[in-house]
């Protein structure tokens, strides 16, 4: 009989919904929930193997002081607006010419584009810092070479080392992001051209005023995912440098600082304090250009 109500406790319409949502909820509150309110609860705490001892907002005011970390809030914003500038209008432009009628071999250029993104991060870093590597048969050395100039040091030079960094970045999400806009191009009614085509519309005034606004939805989305990928980047700049520590703090971002002082020198409180400053600026950001592209406004 208790076998009986358990059985039709589990199938009932009114508690299966519960039971198809269950793994996520705990799988949300295990992994997101509870490390996020122990690293809130850490960032106001020394942590030293042993020791814990509440601090206050000792942790925070060190931030403020801090010019390392303000060198790593400087590099991450620096990488995240170059990328964003770069890896929304290039894909958006192959996606344009994939999605055109004249164009052939289109399922091979977006294999070529796509592959990429397969590339595990580690290896991706590994590689762009062999092909930048100082050495004179490096690949970017060699190309230079062959324009008569002499051999450089790629990766200890300010400039050049970001020109590396935003490469390696645009090598593996350009495709992903082109196969996004290619899909809003793909869900735009044909009809609107043929009849801005019989308006005497010119190519700039179709993409202008039908392309564009409707792959909003899609460039934003887009552009959020990009604020995000730059505002966390880490692997690559620690695969490309060999390490956590580029010449000049170059390559060090804010995910690279936390790492430093949480990993490297065990200071999990003041590791917690910095992640939380990256939450509330990706917050931030994302809540501003949201706020700026109409996403909250409501429909009329």
């Amino acid at each position: 009989m208790k076998k009986n109500k358990i059985s039709g406790f589990v199938y009932s319409w009114k508690v299966a919904p519960y039971v198809f949502v269950l793994p996520f909820i705990i799988t949300f509150l295990v992994f997101w929930i509870y490390p996020f309110v122990s690293s809130i609860l850490m960032s106001f705490q020394s942590i030293l193997p042993g020791e814990i001892k509440w601090i206050g907002l000792e942790n925070y005011t060190k931030l403020l002081k801090d010019k390392t970390f303000h060198l790593a809030i400087k590099n991450s914003f620096i990488y995240t607006v170059i990328t964003c500038a770069l890896l929304i209008p290039f894909p958006m432009l192959f996606a344009s010419i994939l999605n055109s009628a004249f164009l052939k071999g289109k399922t091979t250029f977006k294999a070529i584009l796509y592959i990429p993104a397969l590339t595990s991060v580690a290896v991706a870093g590994m590689i762009f810092g062999f092909m930048f590597s100082e050495l004179d048969g490096s690949t970017a050395n060699q190309l230079l070479h062959a324009f008569g100039y002499p051999s450089i040091k790629w990766l200890k030079g300010y400039a050049t080392g970001w020109l590396a960094m935003v490469m390696l970045c645009c090598w593996r999400w350009t495709g992903v992001n082109m196969l996004y806009f290619l899909s809003g191009l793909q869900g735009i009614d044909a009809s609107l051209y043929e009849a801005a085509d019989i308006d005497g519309a010119t190519r700039w005034q179709k993409f202008r005023l039908i392309t564009l606004p409707l792959l909003k939805p899609t460039w934003i989305y887009v552009l959020t995912i990009s604020i995000y990928a730059g505002l966390a980047m880490f692997l690559e700049s620690y695969m490309m440098w060999g390490g956590n520590s580029s010449p000049k703090n170059i390559g060090l971002t804010i995910v690279g600082y936390l790492y430093r002082r949480g990993i490297e020198r065990n200071q999990m409180g003041y590791a917690s304090a910095v992640g939380i400053v990256l939450l509330v600026i990706a917050l931030t950001i994302n809540f501003i250009q949201l706020t700026i592209s109409g996403t909250f406004k409501k429909e009329q």
